[in-house]
């Protein structure tokens, strides 16, 4: 399954960093093989958001499957998505990291402004849940530390991910977290006074972030949280939202309920870091290599393959 935004992942409401646009109803209906840009081929496309198109595609410099991310035909000229995705190619440059999405370029005085990403083999976790149901511990336990060391380096680097989620991670291995488009830094997240991220899984600091709690590195915790609670019991671990709501309890249930119980069906020591991450205080979170330091001997705990099922068979 190719891993970039389909269609059904993009019907989550997610609040924006700034005022959008006006809605463009353009679209550039490659076929496969037609040209987005000298070098680039169009395969098929993969999906699209409010601003941009992903196609799968071929590139003749790497000789390699890519994803290429390109503005949508009404706004290759509007400054604020330019902006938005300049922002977006600067921090995929700036960071390096096993867990993260890489990318292989970008040209934003073209005719077509586009990135160029990598593309991963894998189904987001999101179409694993909605397919298969809750993980299990042998998966959930090196996602969660795997996501840890994604948000730990992130904080580290003076980063605020903001839409860690089901749909926004890819099952390779290792697991990897992608989409840096609302990303800020910490500079920028304290200027912050409208709400960004996914409603159902943003912090209640990212709902509210005109209050008295900036947000910071601790809202990627709560994304940790949130995101692991929905793998291991195969369902949010608060109510849904009404979306069009102007009250905020009404359309951010984790402002005023607490979150729902794990219970039984998870071992103690795989739920307790999981609900830690979900306290509404950010100071009472805890870190990322917290988390990860205390679901460590849990992997180390759990059953191993045996080494004679991954030896290749030899025929005598």
């Amino acid at each position: 399954m190719q891993a970039l935004i389909g269609e059904a992942e993009l019907q989550e409401e997610r609040a924006p960093a700034v005022e959008e646009p006006p809605p463009a109803e353009s679209r550039w209906d490659f076929d496969e093989g037609d040209e987005i840009v000298p070098g680039l081929s169009a395969i098929k496309l993969l999906g699209g958001g409010f601003r941009y198109e992903a196609y799968l595609s071929w590139s003749d410099h790497l000789r390699s499957l890519v994803v290429t991310k390109v503005v949508r035909p009404g706004l290759v000229e509007d400054a604020r998505t330019l902006e938005g995705l300049g922002a977006e190619i600067k921090l995929l440059r700036c960071l390096s990291h096993p867990v993260l999405l890489r990318s292989f370029g970008a040209d934003l005085q073209c005719s077509r402004p586009h990135v160029v990403l990598e593309h991963l083999e894998g189904p987001r976790l999101s179409t694993l849940l909605r397919r298969y149901g809750p993980l299990p511990p042998e998966q959930l336990v090196p996602l969660a530390i795997q996501l840890c060391a994604a948000v730990h380096y992130l904080a580290r680097e003076g980063i605020v991910h903001l839409d860690v989620k089901p749909s926004n991670i890819i099952m390779g291995g290792p697991p990897r977290l992608i989409d840096l488009s609302v990303a800020l830094t910490l500079l920028q997240c304290a200027r912050l006074r409208s709400p960004v991220g996914t409603d159902a899984y943003m912090s209640p600091e990212q709902c509210r972030p005109e209050g008295e709690t900036r947000v910071g590195p601790a809202a990627d915790i709560w994304g940790v949280g949130v995101t692991l609670f929905r793998a291991a019991a195969g369902e949010r671990a608060f109510e849904k939202g009404d979306p069009d709501s102007s009250v905020p309890a009404e359309r951010w249930p984790q402002l005023v309920d607490p979150p729902r119980e794990l219970g039984e069906r998870v071992p103690k020591a795989i739920a307790e870091p999981i609900m830690a991450c979900l306290a509404r205080d950010p100071a009472e979170r805890p870190a990322a290599a917290e988390v990860a330091a205390e679901l460590e001997p849990v992997l180390e705990s759990l059953p191993k393959p045996k080494i004679s099922r991954l030896k290749p068979r030899i025929r005598r």
